[in-house]
């Protein structure tokens, strides 16, 4: 491990805890919105709604209303679970012959074949049927006590202000401002003379980004309704931006996106269940690497040893291997080269409420900033999720008009053996899924509560025969490793993250707890007032 780091820093997140709703999410002040609808009588779907679309103002380089996800949702009423499906697919006027090869290896998250101009990559031809809305509204329908409007009023309110400039937006920002400057409308919202924006150095100072077009896209979505989004004003706009800069994204597409109610997989654990996203997400190879972990070892008192986390580092790459070996699309399962070789831009969070209704939920642009495209007369930053496919023909997750696309999202709803229920996932691409994994071990195999959970290390083991071990691990366990494994080591840290990013909340009883990353330097779990 070549760095300059220090040895001695310390950096701790307390999880937050509350008889009251929990929201823990990426943005503080997102969590804060959905923690404020809980506390004026909210469903915890309520605070979802509220939540997704304050991150897409605060956090507009990781989701949006441009963007695709998943959610699981645990009813305690009726004590159900279930999965509410809104993962983006590819317009219907797409064509394979506007993607052609040029030699060479892609420049971005996966190691697909490279196509001219990295249309597939970035810019309008880049950009897959968003499906955040309709997700959002289909939640709506289902389960929500608040009306539309009221809940998408933070979110208008947010863009109004600006996107306030500190380190963490200057930094993110930086990573993507050379793409950025080649879209006007995407040059106009996150740069500054064609430069990142600097955050202020005194201490009175504040630097804003205008965001008026996002504002007015916010307030005739939260006035005209969702499917406003899809067969309006707002479709209309937003599909003519698109097909004025030379994409396929048709007002037709938008009108026939529906987000899909689907049964998650249940998977029996040390006498407790996992509830997983299906199909088209993680949650298949999450199947199978609990049922490998099962086997492999004996919690030992005191927390995961070295046996435990040999076992993890085994579990999770047999079930990468055997999901890249010969999983594909066809059958709502994975195909070969369809996982990022880097993290993606993604933001997840989980939510409890004051009657122990759950909810953990993942949304995504893919890359960073997504296509780098932010549409001229509404300000939203939209997908790049034709990149998901590959695109030389004739594979299983070739690239095809009208196709769904596949994710590395996995976001779960838990029952341990001792009663006690979790939500949780990350952001993160391929390293979502060790992340949530071992958190989930940590509670339902050792008892950890989730102060304990969030501060324990981590391995990835999604990078093919590498492991990767947090430093803070102890000297047993690194020997271990290093013994068995091609094993590098890593630290925790803001940017570049080398592990997942990870949301949750827990219930126990009637005491609800909240807590995110520690290194995530927005990140917080809020509980409501």
């Amino acid at each position: 491990m070549a760095d300059q780091f220090s040895n001695s820093q310390v950096i701790r997140k307390p999880a937050v805890s509350s008889k009251g709703g929990i929201v823990a999410a990426q943005s503080r002040k997102a969590a804060e919105v959905g923690a404020a609808v809980l506390a004026d009588g909210g469903d915890c779907v309520d605070a979802v709604i509220a939540t997704t679309f304050a991150l897409g103002v605060l956090e507009p380089w990781m989701s949006g209303a441009g963007g695709g996800g998943a959610m699981v949702l645990y009813r305690a009423r009726e004590n159900r679970y279930e999965v509410i499906d809104y993962g983006m697919r590819a317009p219907d006027g797409l064509r394979i012959e506007d993607y052609p090869l040029t030699g060479g290896a892609a420049s971005d998250l996966f190691p697909w074949a490279r196509v001219k101009d990295d249309r597939n990559l970035q810019g309008p031809g880049s950009i897959a049927v968003p499906g955040v809305v309709a997700g959002m509204e289909e939640a709506h329908l289902r389960h929500a006590r608040l009306p539309w409007k009221e809940l998408l009023a933070p979110s208008v309110k947010l863009a109004g202000e600006g996107l306030l400039v500190d380190w963490w937006t200057t930094s993110l920002i930086a990573g993507a401002a050379a793409d950025l400057r080649r879209y006007p409308a995407s040059a106009a919202a996150y740069l500054q003379d064609g430069l990142p924006p600097s955050a202020p150095w005194t201490i009175k100072s504040v630097v804003r980004m205008p965001q008026d077009r996002l504002q007015a896209a916010m307030a005739q979505l939260a006035a005209a309704g969702p499917r406003d989004f899809y067969e309006g004003d707002l479709a209309r706009s937003v599909a003519d931006d698109i097909q004025a800069a030379g994409g396929t994204l048709s007002a037709r597409d938008l009108a026939s996106f529906r987000a899909h109610l689907r049964e998650p997989l249940a998977i029996p654990y040390r006498g407790g269940t996992v509830y997983a996203t299906p199909e088209l997400t993680a949650g298949p190879t999450m199947v199978r690497t609990f049922g490998l972990l099962q086997k492999a070892f004996e919690p030992a008192r005191g927390g995961p040893d070295a046996v435990a986390y040999a076992a993890y580092a085994d579990a999770l790459q047999t079930a990468y291997r055997e999901r890249l070996k010969d999983m594909g699309d066809e059958d709502g399962r994975r195909a070969l080269g369809a996982d990022m070789i880097a993290p993606a831009c993604t933001t997840h969070f989980s939510a409890v409420d004051r009657d122990g209704n759950m909810a953990a939920v993942t949304q995504t642009l893919l890359s960073g900033f997504g296509s780098k495209f932010v549409t001229p007369n509404t300000g939203l930053t939209m997908n790049n999720g034709i990149m998901w496919f590959d695109p030389v023909p004739g594979n299983p997750n070739s690239l095809a008009p009208g196709k769904r696309c596949l994710t590395n999202y996995t976001p779960v709803v838990a029952q341990a053996a001792d009663g006690r229920r979790l939500a949780v996932g990350a952001s993160g691409g391929r390293r979502i899924l060790p992340a949530v994994s071992q958190l989930l071990s940590f509670v339902m195999d050792f008892g950890m509560d989730l102060d304990a959970a969030i501060h324990q290390p981590r391995i990835d083991a999604s990078e093919g025969a590498t492991v990767i071990g947090d430093v803070r691990l102890p000297d047993g366990v690194r020997e271990s490793l290093r013994g068995r494994f091609d094993y590098e080591e890593a630290r925790i840290q803001s940017l570049p993250m080398k592990f997942a990013c990870p949301s949750l909340v827990l219930r126990d009883g009637t005491t609800n707890s909240g807590a995110t990353e520690p290194f995530q330097p927005w990140g917080d779990a809020v509980a409501e007032s």
